[in-house]
């Protein structure tokens, strides 16, 4: 049954819908850890209008930027400095998150203004789409359906950001999770450059962040009572009994 589908003259438009799937799919698992990555630097803001802001510019920045990598990488590949750039990067932003004196805020990246976080916003993208874009080569090699399959992982992206960003302030250990996960993916790019042998499988990197995750939420962060509508309601009617 299946050998007469794929040999039947409409097997080009099912191997492409197949294809689709998959990278469309692995942007969507590759893409969580990206996530989380860019909801913390645009939290810095702290202002919600800010925030969806820097995102839809970031990404709509980062969106080019994978564009071209995607169009030149079959050149770039060739040459380790730029995986080694991109593991470097994305240690350096879990090692600045993990050293930082602890605060109030242990995101280390504390923005001055939008424009500083954009800037961070694309290149975080960039460093993460390396490892992405490489395995989506090594599923298709149509262009168009890499750069399609992209575009849709962009904008999964955006709007995983968004709810990272709202999932940031209900629980506990999601923000170190996220740094973990980040400071996993650099060091996978960083063994593709010193030892591509001792590179883990894909599935096992997706079980440590998926493992991550799990961590991530579950914990929520316990939130002061003395907030809540009831406590205020009867703390009103003590004052006006006495």
């Amino acid at each position: 049954m299946l050998d007469q589908i794929f040999n039947s003259p409409f097997n080009i438009g099912i191997e492409t819908l197949f294809l689709l799937i998959v990278l469309v799919a692995m942007e969507a698992v590759l893409s969580a850890d990206n996530a989380i990555a860019l909801a913390a630097l645009t939290q810095t803001l702290q202002n919600p209008a800010l925030e969806r802001r820097a995102l839809n510019i970031g990404l709509g920045l980062a969106y080019v930027l994978r564009m071209l990598l995607i169009a030149s990488a079959t050149w770039i590949i060739q040459f380790w400095q730029f995986e080694l750039a991109g593991a470097l990067y994305l240690l350096w932003l879990a090692w600045q998150y993990f050293t930082i004196e602890p605060s109030n805020s242990r995101n280390p990246t504390q923005a001055r203004s939008l424009w500083q976080i954009i800037p961070l916003l694309a290149l975080t993208d960039l460093a993460f789409s390396l490892d992405s874009v490489t395995t989506a080569i090594a599923i298709s090699q149509e262009l168009w359906l890499i750069i399609l399959g992209g575009t849709i992982g962009v904008i999964a992206l955006r709007f995983l950001a968004g709810l990272f960003i709202h999932w940031l302030e209900e629980f506990t250990h999601l923000e170190d999770a996220g740094y973990l996960a980040v400071a996993l993916v650099g060091l996978r790019l960083l063994l593709r450059v010193v030892s591509p042998d001792l590179v883990p499988p894909e599935w096992a990197m997706v079980s440590l962040i998926g493992l991550l995750f799990v961590w991530g939420f579950s914990r929520r962060i316990q939130k002061p009572l003395q907030n809540s509508p009831e406590i205020r309601e009867t703390a009103i009617e003590s004052l006006q009994k006495s």
